[in-house]
């Protein structure tokens, strides 16, 4: 694992590997193994890189690595996998050392860069320069498991593993896009192809894009598309004949954990208990001849600790299990580092567990793999449900009946609701007892007077919406979530919904999450579960094999068993949370109040003051929990203020 960065300007420049080396130590964290760089002063480019010592730890693996025939040279982030059996596929290649990125470029000189790459089993993010053709190429993995930003600043081409590396860069202009500001305030991120920043993109996954200097810029190609996977899985669907089925997945699962296994550096696992990680850390055990080292935190929240759960599958499973509760003190000491660990304003609040249980394994190991990806597979979330049964009880209704009982559910307050279930709740087992049942009754009142089940969907996962209620000026761009042009073709609407999510909130929230809370530790995370054969077959799955008896995630959980019972991972989805609306209340207080006082935002002259203030003095007096739109709010104000924060970049270094 590692990070890149470079840029292409005019040719004869002064001061290049300076700069291409403070592009590359911006992201030490990364890498912080080795460095280095590669220039070409003729024609003004240069790449830099930060390397993470996985897979040969020689310095045979050193970047940026040129091809055998000098033609390409390299800047790779991330792992193939596969690279062992690719070298197979290559013979007669004279190998200087062990790493995979070797492999690629051999396999790039041999099939071409389109034919390698659809080759690769793996996560990555590359930049290829060309020296004969004088094109540079960046390509990002299928799901978008590693990051890549790119963008022209006046005349010259920047790109990098996270903003911070262009932000190094002498010529980098840091001017917020008020669109991309509405989407933070809707998703709680900023989707791709989108960044904060004015002119600033994210490579979309699972494409290609090529950069001549003196031409515009073009679209990216894509090499993997997950919307004809989708359409083809569809279209091809397998029977309904759970026993080969169960047998085909099994053995994927088994191949894709087996390769994300292979490294020279110890390795372990997170595991929360529950039936993603669980699974992977048992297909990690069954294939181990040793005990797998497993980690994760509990808090002594009860209503969000799964760390017994954890500890009972780590048990059964015979890992080498660390546990690590975290006071609520400890958490909320994370928070003022939010925006340095993440980078771009990001505000999905499990990034502080998620944060906390990578430092815990860093300890330890430098590879952990991950269970994600298995909710936007096999059917995991329970919004999907959740928005088929809404729209199935209220379309029957007109829309101004809908609308009058969510005014009347709205006249009373959460908390108020929440004394009432409260007290109802001496009277029901403690399995059915709702949390929160206040917001949820709040949220439901929301979505009453939504007219599709697309509308529905769109705001079960909408934080402020519309966003332009809170951001002066801005114009909301169309994502995967908005613009029905970009979804897949797609019979049935939990498709459609998971199409959405592994697409968007997939790559956008779940993998950037995963990345920059590991990254910042220097620890590397893989994912099985992503393999990109595990997707292309389980989008090949019919409906009654992903849900069965009620059951959600039924084909999953028949590999699950054959490693664990079903009482230690049986349970309803609990999530990676934290009480963020009860410290925002209490000891974030103070903080909040600093970040959101009117004079400041009106000085910045982003976000509506009088909105926002509405929200905060609600959350506070208990009218409504705003958790979730107020932690988008804070985690952009505190991202501003650590970019004001931060040393300007040193505009002589070109002319040094």
């Amino acid at each position: 694992m590692c990070g890149i960065a470079g840029f292409w300007g005019p040719a004869g420049q002064r001061g290049m590997r300076p700069a291409a080396q403070a592009m590359a130590d911006a992201i030490r964290h990364r890498g912080p193994d080795d460095s280095g760089e590669w220039c070409d002063e003729s024609l003004g480019i240069a790449l830099s890189h930060r390397r993470l010592s996985i897979l040969d730890l020689s310095p045979e693996g050193h970047q940026p690595m040129t091809s055998a025939s000098g033609r390409y040279v390299i800047v790779f982030n991330g792992e193939v996998y596969n690279f062992e059996e690719l070298r197979h596929r290559l013979p007669g290649c004279q190998w200087r050392g062990h790493s995979d990125t070797e492999v690629m470029l051999a396999a790039i000189e041999a099939w071409g860069l389109e034919g390698a790459v659809r080759s690769f089993v793996g996560m990555f993010a590359f930049a290829l320069w060309d020296r004969q053709e004088r094109e540079l190429y960046l390509v990002r993995d299928r799901l978008g498991i590693k990051p890549l930003y790119y963008g022209r600043c006046r005349q010259t081409f920047l790109f990098g593993s996270e903003l911070r590396a262009l932000r190094a860069h002498p010529v980098f202009e840091a001017k917020i896009d008020r669109g991309a500001l509405a989407l933070l305030m809707r998703h709680n991120y900023v989707p791709h192809p989108y960044s904060i920043y004015s002119g600033i993109r994210k490579l979309p996954p699972g494409t290609i894009l090529s950069v001549k200097f003196d031409r515009d810029l073009p679209e990216p190609v894509p090499f993997w598309s997950a919307g004809a996977i989708a359409e083809a899985g569809v279209a091809s669907t397998l029977p309904d004949d759970p026993e080969p089925t169960l047998d085909a997945l099994h053995h994927l699962l088994l191949e894709a954990t087996r390769l994300r296994m292979i490294a020279d550096v110890p390795l372990g696992a997170f595991l929360s208990g529950g039936i993603d990680s669980s699974t992977v850390v048992a297909l990690m055990q069954a294939q181990s001849s040793r005990p797998v080292r497993t980690f994760s935190i509990g808090f002594v929240e009860k209503d969000y600790n799964e760390a017994p759960f954890a500890a009972e599958v780590a048990h059964h499973l015979g890992t080498d299990h660390t546990e690590l509760y975290v006071t609520p003190g400890e958490a909320q000491a994370v928070v003022p580092k939010l925006p340095e660990y993440f980078d771009e304003p990001f505000a999905d609040s499990s990034q502080i567990p998620t944060f906390l249980v990578s430092a815990l394994a860093r300890k330890h190991v430098t590879v952990s793999l991950s269970g994600d990806g298995g909710d936007e597979l096999f059917v995991g979330y329970p919004r999907y449900s959740l928005a088929n049964q809404i729209w199935s009880t209220i379309r029957h209704f007109p829309a101004a009946g809908r609308r009058l009982a969510a005014a009347g559910m709205r006249t009373l307050s959460a908390n108020t609701w929440d004394r009432f279930f409260r007290a109802a709740d001496v009277f029901l087992p403690e399995r059915i007892r709702r949390r929160r049942p206040g917001e949820q009754i709040h949220r439901f009142a929301d979505i009453l007077s939504e007219d599709s089940r697309q509308a529905i969907y769109r705001r079960i996962l909408s934080h402020w919406d519309p966003p332009e209620q809170v951001v002066m000026g801005a114009l909301e761009p169309p994502t995967a979530l908005t613009d029905p042009r970009r979804s897949a073709k797609l019979y049935d609407f939990t498709l459609q919904m998971m199409f959405i999510d592994l697409v968007s909130y997939l790559p956008d929230d779940i993998l950037t999450k995963v990345d920059r809370a590991s990254m910042a530790v220097s620890l590397e995370a893989r994912v099985p579960l992503l393999d990109h054969r595990v997707v292309e077959f389980a989008w090949r799955l019919p409906m009654s094999l992903r849900i069965r008896n009620g059951q959600e995630k039924w084909l999953l959980r028949q590999v699950l068993y054959k490693y664990v019972p079903q009482r230690l991972v049986d349970r309803p989805k609990m999530g990676f949370g934290i009480p963020v609306g009860e410290w925002l209340r209490g000891p974030l207080r103070d903080w909040a109040d600093s970040l959101l006082a009117p004079n400041r935002l009106a000085e910045e002259g982003f976000l509506d003051s009088r909105t926002v203030h509405r929200i905060w003095d609600e959350h506070l007096n208990g009218t409504r929990n705003w958790q979730y739109l107020l932690w988008d709010v804070l985690m952009f104000e505190a991202w501003m203020e650590r970019q004001g924060a931060c040393h300007a970049p040193n505009a002589e270094m070109l002319h040094a």
